[in-house]
């Protein structure tokens, strides 16, 4: 299962370990019960990571064969809990093959390490140009005399495309997937993100679906911001409005002590 990704890269699922049985299975095997009914195993991983119960979660492993800018891997191998291996400039001659965006953004006002809008001077894309090109014959010339490849690389630019094999387990995807597929990421790693989440829901839809209700598009409250609630609603109106939404008399109940205490 292979998904583009910018002009030149991709992401794609090489292997993986369990599925959501295996979640649930994880979960039961202290009281040496097999898996259920359907709805009863959605219930039960639900449950899981709304209390953040995460071991069962880390039961499941994905590996993937990743192709993607210098740049955007840097920041990548920052999430630390995974297996990594990728190819190497010092056995490897490494191809030109370099990162050319679409579209150019100015610098974000408001945040120091973001970008915002678009930046319309076309003479952008001939400096970019013109620097791959240099410094990729530079690098050819230096192999061509004799320098060792380990150090030839050095004059690459973070455009460069790079390959790597990434190995996760589901509880440590999810919190990649939650940092990186938010909008103060940077938009090239959200692209990755965002094909990696494409893989990951279609293979375990349970899990998936209880992420993105309870972590994804959740939000967590500091208790000054309880308080601040705590003033505004009755417990009264709150059930009122958790019961018009459908959940559950359990997760009613959960709700309602989440905010004004058991």
């Amino acid at each position: 299962m292979e998904i583009s990704v910018l002009d030149k890269g991709f992401v794609r699922l090489v292997d993986q370990m369990g599925d959501d049985r295996s979640i649930v299975q994880a979960a039961r095997v202290s009281y040496g019960e097999g898996t259920k009914t359907y709805r009863e195993d959605r219930a039960l991983i639900d449950y899981l990571m709304r209390h953040r119960h995460t071991s069962p979660f880390e039961m499941v492993e994905f590996k993937f064969h990743i192709k993607a800018p210098i740049f955007v891997v840097r920041q990548w191998f920052r999430h630390r809990t995974a297996s990594v291996n990728e190819i190497s400039g010092r056995y490897s001659v490494l191809k030109e093959e370099f990162y050319e965006p679409e579209k150019w953004r100015k610098q974000a006002k408001d945040n120091k390490q973001g970008s915002e809008g678009s930046y319309e001077d076309q003479g952008a894309d001939a400096l970019l140009k013109e620097v791959e090109e240099e410094a990729y014959r530079a690098y050819q010339a230096l192999l061509e005399r004799g320098v060792a490849r380990e150090m030839a690389r050095m004059v690459l630019p973070l455009n460069l495309y790079t390959e790597f094999y990434w190995k996760q387990d589901l509880h440590n995807l999810f919190h990649f997937l939650k940092l990186r597929l938010d909008p103060h990421a940077q938009w090239e790693i959200r692209q990755y993100a965002q094909a990696i989440a494409n893989i990951v829901k279609e293979r375990v839809p349970m899990a998936w679906e209880a992420f993105e209700e309870h972590v994804l598009l959740g939000q967590n409250l500091s208790r000054t911001e309880l308080l601040a609630l705590r003033g505004l609603l009755t417990p009264e109106l709150y059930e009122k409005a958790l019961r018009a939404l459908g959940l559950s008399e359990r997760r009613v109940k959960e709700a309602l002590e989440k905010i004004f205490g058991g």
